[in-house]
C-alpha cells in the first residue's frame, strides 16, 4: 500500500514538473522576442510571432523528451546539488539547439539574439523551479531548528568534507543539529563562511568558541589530517565536555559518503596519536594464499581477528579450533556471511587433549599454525597457576609436537610482553611457551628432533596421553617462531571495555595505580604484524612488535571519561585500588640479555635468543607437568626454577 502511494506521489510530482516546464518553454522564447524589441509588443513584426507559434508545438514535444533524458523528472530536488545544475545546463543548451534546427527546417527564423536570450531565460526559470525546492527546505528546516532545542554544533575543518557534511545536516529532517560555527587552521579562511556558517578561528580558539556559541556537539571533519594532528585537536576538544564525532578517513570523502551517519564517536584509539600500522599485504597474500591455515583459540580476541585477516587472503582452507563453542560459532557465522566461498572448518577441542589435537593435524594437514589458544587473564591465573601451566605451556608443547609430527611447515606462537622478566604466572607460562618453541627449533636444526619426548602424566591421563602421537618424520622441517606484543585495545579482559562499563554506571572508574604504564595497539594492527612476522620466520626467532609510545592507564581512564562528556573526579570518580598480584608498573619488550635485529618492516624486530640448555629444559618441563597435574600449591617455585627471570615472590 505504501509503495503504491509513493508511486502515485512520484507520478503526480512528475506531471506537475512537466506542466511547469511546458509553461517555462513557452514563456522563455516568447519573452526573448519581447526583450529583443525593447519590451514593446507593438514593435514586434507579425512574422516573428507567426514563426514562434509555428515552432512552439514541435519544440514543446521535443523539449520534454530532452528533459526526460536529462533526468529532470527523476531527481530528488530536495537534495539538488552541482550534478543537477549540470543537467539543467545540458537541457537548456540541448533544447536551444533543437529550437534553432526547427527554425531552419520550418523556415521560421527569429532574430539571432532571441535564441541566446531564450536559452538563458529558460535556464533561469528551470533553475528557480528546481532549486527553489531545496532552498525552501533549507530555510524551513533552519527556521525549525532555530526555534526548537537543536544541538548546537561546531565543525572542525572547512574543506570539502565539511561542506558535504554541512549540506547533509541542512537538508536532513531526521538530524536535529544546527551548525553555528566552523574552526579551521588555514589563515586564509578566517572570516569567511560556508553556506552562511562563519569560520570563527583556529584550534587555539576551540575552548573559547564553545563557550561563546554555547556548543554541545563537535564534528571533526578533517579526513586528510595525520593521526598526530587529529590527536592534538581531539585532545583540545575532549576538554570541552561536548559530544565528539569524527569522520574516520579519506575513503568516505572519495566515495562521497560524508554524512552524519558516516561519523563515528571519537574513540580512545583516535587519541593514541600515531598513524595506522602498515604491512606488506602482497607478502602476506603470497604466504597464505592456497594454504591450509589452523588458528588455535580462533574464537578469542586475537584468534578471531587472525581468522578474519586470513580469510581475506584466499587460503585453501581455514580451520578454527577453540574450546569455547559460543565464540567459535560467532566467528563462524561472521566469516560465512562475509566469505560465502571460504573453505571453513570450525572444530571444538582443547590443546591439552593430545589425541584431539593430533586428530586435527593428521586429518587436515595444516601448512601454517597460529597458536593463540591460552589463558591470558593475569589475576585469575594467579589464583589458578596450575591451569596456566597445563593450558599454556603443556598445551603449546602438545600442539607444537603434533604440528612437527604431521609435517606442518610453520608454527607461529602468539606470546606477550608479560613473558619478559615475568612477575605473574601467566607471563611465566608464556615465557615457557617461548622456550618450548626455541627448543623445538633448535632440535630440528641440529637434526635431533627425536630427542623431544612425548609428554604424558600417565598412560591415559584425562587430557589425552601423547603416547598415541605418530612417529616423527626422519627430518622434520617445521619452522617454529614466536611473536611478542603488549596490550591490545578492546580485547577480552582489556581495561577499555571495563572502563566503559564503569562510566556507563556512573563510576567509579578503578585504576590499580596512578603510575602504571602499558603499551597499546589495536587488535587488527597487532594481528597484521603477526601475519607479517610469520612471513619473515626462519625458525627459532622471537619477533618483537613495536608498540609505539606507552600510555599511563590513569591517562587512558581520564580520556575515556572526557570522551563520554564527563569531568574526571567531578562527574566520574577515579579510585586507585593498588597493584594486583603479579602486576607490575610497566611492561618490557626485551630481557636484558636480548638484543634486537631489524627486519624489512621497521615495526617488527627479532630478539636474539637467550641461550639455555634445551636438554635440561625438557627434563625440568616433564617434572613441571607432573607438579601441575598434581595441582601442587607450590608450582610457582617450580616455574621459577626454570624461568630464572620470574619473580614469583
Amino acid at each position: 500500500m505504501g509503495k503504491e502511494l509513493n508511486k502515485q506521489h512520484f507520478r503526480w510530482r512528475s506531471l506537475l514538473f512537466v506542466f511547469v516546464d511546458l509553461v517555462i518553454m513557452t514563456l522563455s522564447y516568447g519573452l526573448a522576442i519581447w526583450v529583443r524589441f525593447d519590451f514593446q509588443y507593438s514593435h514586434i513584426d507579425s512574422h516573428y510571432i507567426q514563426s514562434f507559434l509555428k515552432i512552439l508545438p514541435f519544440y514543446l514535444a521535443l523539449g520534454i523528451v530532452v528533459f526526460y533524458f536529462c533526468k529532470l523528472y527523476s531527481s530528488i530536488w530536495t537534495y539538488a546539488s552541482y550534478s543537477e545544475l549540470i543537467r539543467v545546463v545540458i537541457a537548456s543548451v540541448g533544447t536551444c539547439v533543437i529550437y534553432i534546427l526547427l527554425s531552419v527546417v520550418l523556415s521560421a527564423g527569429l532574430p539571432i539574439s532571441c535564441y541566446a536570450v531564450g536559452a538563458l531565460i529558460q535556464f533561469a526559470f528551470l533553475s528557480v523551479s528546481r532549486f527553489s525546492i531545496r532552498l525552501f527546505t533549507i530555510l524551513s528546516l533552519k527556521s525549525r531548528k532555530d526555534k526548537e532545542t537543536a544541538d548546537r554544533v561546531m565543525m572542525i575543518g572547512a574543506g570539502q568534507a565539511a561542506q558535504m557534511l554541512l549540506r547533509d545536516i541542512q537538508v536532513s529532517r531526521e538530524i536535529n543539529d544546527r551548525v553555528v560555527c566552523i574552526i579551521d587552521d588555514d589563515p586564509k579562511k578566517q572570516g569567511l563562511s560556508i553556506d552562511g556558517v562563519p569560520i570563527v578561528g583556529t584550534r587555539d580558539d576551540i575552548l573559547l568558541t564553545v563557550e561563546r556559541y554555547k556548543i554541545n556537539k563537535i564534528y571533526v571533519a578533517i579526513p586528510s589530517a595525520s593521526a598526530e594532528q587529529k590527536r592534538d585537536i581531539l585532545n583540545i576538544c575532549k576538554e570541552t565536555g561536548c559530544k565528539l564525532s569524527n569522520l574516520p578517513g579519506m575513503y568516505q570523502l572519495a566515495l562521497g559518503e560524508v554524512t552524519v551517519n558516516a561519523m563515528k564517536e571519537v574513540d580512545i584509539v583516535d587519541l593514541l596519536g600515531r598513524d595506522p600500522i602498515k604491512v606488506n599485504m602482497d607478502e602476506i597474500f603470497s604466504f597464505i594464499s592456497g594454504k591450509v591455515i589452523l588458528v588455535t583459540g580462533g574464537g578469542g580476541s586475537i584468534g578471531s581477528e587472525l581468522c578474519r585477516q586470513v580469510a581475506a587472503h584466499n587460503p585453501k582452507q581455514l580451520i578454527i579450533f577453540d574450546i569455547y563453542e559460543n565464540n567459535a560459532y560467532a566467528i563462524q557465522l561472521e566469516l560465512k556471511d562475509k566469505y560465502p566461498n571460504l573453505n571453513l572448518e570450525v572444530l571444538i577441542g582443547s590443546v591439552r587433549d593430545s589425541e584431539r589435537i593430533n586428530q586435527v593435524f593428521s586429518k587436515y594437514k595444516p601448512d601454517i599454525v597460529y597458536h593463540a589458544a591460552a589463558h591470558k587473564h593475569v589475576p585469575l591465573m594467579e589464583d589458578s597457576p596450575n591451569e596456566a601451566i597445563k593450558n599454556n605451556t603443556i598445551g603449546t608443547y602438545k600442539t607444537a609436537y603434533a604440528a612437527m609430527a604431521n609435517g606442518c611447515k610453520r608454527f607461529v606462537l602468539i606470546s606477550t610482553d608479560k613473558a619478559v622478566n615475568p612477575t605473574n604466572i601467566m607471563g611465566a607460562s608464556k615465557r615457557l611457551c617461548e622456550m618450548v618453541i626455541q627448543t623445538f627449533a633448535q632440535k630440528i636444526k641440529e637434526g635431533k628432533a627425536y630427542e623431544l619426548p612425548k609428554l604424558h602424566v600417565h598412560e591415559h591421563d584425562e587430557d589425552g596421553s601423547m603416547s598415541d602421537m605418530p612417529s616423527l618424520p626422519e627430518k622434520p622441517t617445521t619452522e617454529f617462531v614466536a611473536v611478542r606484543f603488549g596490550n591490545v585495545l578492546g580485547s577480552n579482559g582489556s581495561v577499555v571495555p571495563r572502563f566503559k562499563e564503569q562510566i556507563e554506571k556512573g563510576g567509579p572508574v578503578t585504576v590499580t595505580h596512578p603510575d602504571i604504564i602499558r603499551y597499546f595497539m589495536t587488535i587488527p594492527e597487532a594481528v597484521s604484524l603477526v601475519l607479517q612476522a610469520g612471513v619473515y620466520a626462519k625458525g627459532g626467532e622471537i619477533f618483537v612488535l613495536d608498540m609505539g609510545t606507552p600510555m599511563k592507564i590513569d591517562t587512558l581512564a581520564r580520556n575515556l571519561i572526557k570522551l563520554s562528556g564527563f569531568t574526571p573526579d567531578v562527574d566520574i570518580k577515579i579510585e586507585y585500588t593498588g597493584l594486583r598480584p603479579g602486576e607490575k608498573l610497566f611492561e618490557e619488550k626485551l630481557m636484558a640479555e636480548e638484543g634486537l635485529k631489524t627486519t624489512a618492516n621497521k615495526l617488527i624486530f627479532i630478539g636474539c635468543p637467550i641461550h639455555f640448555d634445551s636438554n635440561e629444559f625438557i627434563q625440568k618441563l616433564q617434572q613441571l607437568m607432573l607438579v601441575a597435574y598434581n595441582n601442587n600449591d607450590d608450582i610457582k617455585h617450580s616455574v621459577a626454577n626454570i624461568v630464572t627471570t620470574y619473580k614469583c615472590c
